[in-house]
């Protein structure tokens, strides 16, 4: 009987979500903590994680900016982050000293991207994108089995575009580069001009296109980069009725028939729900052995 078991953290700028899975790769545990101080937050994950142990492997998939380079004495830190003192805490380092098993560091949305590449929408498929459109933007990419790493972990949600011609005032709220993607369609970015959540705005509002046609953009800008097999689009914005549909019909358009496939045969809502976070950090576990 198999004694292997794994420890999950999906790192949220909001709430972590801590699991434990099996052999099996089912999750047998789960539970939900708030993102208070980085010292206060990783106590908690340290107790709740330290009474399940020991681990076979971690698996941690968070947000960023995180140093993945091993060799580096800031790997599984955050890095320059606007959230309040969270730049520079070490992630990492406290779970290999407190379980001494291998711990795997990776991005949310680039594990989010491996889990669909194995088990959601993107199985089978060589070259998937995932991004997350919500309080932030990020996008991961896996390419023949493998996250994208470079120097350091894409930074899609930065992408800059061509502003909507009927949304050429608004400045952009990332705090580095104002009106990126992440600035313009982030769920902050649209209660910041229109006052509420994209959802919560009529299916006739101008905003709902305005959003529509910078994710297409995005859908264009990312074929022309990658030519995807699947682009997976999830977060709370996402959730809108008619967004992603909408996003299909424009990018169709906006492609002029040049790439290979066609929007509507790649983009893609997540297939494993709620439990693609989790699942993203038992991926990586998995992958460290």
């Amino acid at each position: 009987m198999s004694t292997e078991r794994y420890g999950l953290i999906e790192a949220g700028g909001t709430k972590f979500i801590l699991g434990v899975a099996d052999a099996d790769g089912q999750i047998a545990e789960r539970v939900r903590i708030p993102t208070t101080t980085p010292g206060e937050t990783i106590a908690t994950m340290l107790a709740w994680l330290g009474q399940r142990g020991p681990f076979t492997a971690i698996g941690l998939a968070t947000f960023g900016p995180v140093e993945l380079d091993p060799a580096s004495p800031d790997w599984g830190h955050i890095l320059k982050t606007p959230k309040p003192g969270w730049s520079r805490a070490d992630l990492a380092g406290p779970l290999k000293q407190r379980f001494g098993c291998p711990v795997a560091v990776d991005t949310d949305v680039n594990g989010a991207a491996l889990a669909e590449s194995l088990w959601g929408a993107g199985k089978g498929v060589k070259v998937i994108l995932y991004f997350t459109i919500g309080t932030g933007i990020g996008g991961g990419a896996v390419i023949g089995g493998k996250t994208l790493q470079g120097v350091g972990h894409p930074e899609m949600g930065h992408i800059r575009l061509p502003r909507h011609p009927d949304d050429r005032d608004f400045k952009g709220i990332c705090p580095f580069h104002g009106d990126c993607l992440e600035g313009l369609v982030s769920g902050p970015a649209i209660k910041a001009r229109w006052g509420k959540s994209l959802s919560e705005l009529g299916i006739e509002d101008p905003a709902r296109e305005i959003v529509a046609w910078y994710l297409a953009q995005t859908v264009v800008t990312m074929q022309a980069i990658f030519e995807p097999g699947r682009m997976i689009f999830g977060g709370g914005v996402m959730g809108t009725p008619g967004l992603l549909q909408r996003v299909v019909t424009l990018a169709n358009d906006m492609g002029g028939g040049y790439f290979r496939c066609q929007a509507g045969s790649i983009v893609a809502s997540p297939a494993l729900g709620d439990d693609v976070g989790l699942l993203g950090a038992l991926a990586l576990a998995l992958g460290s052995k």
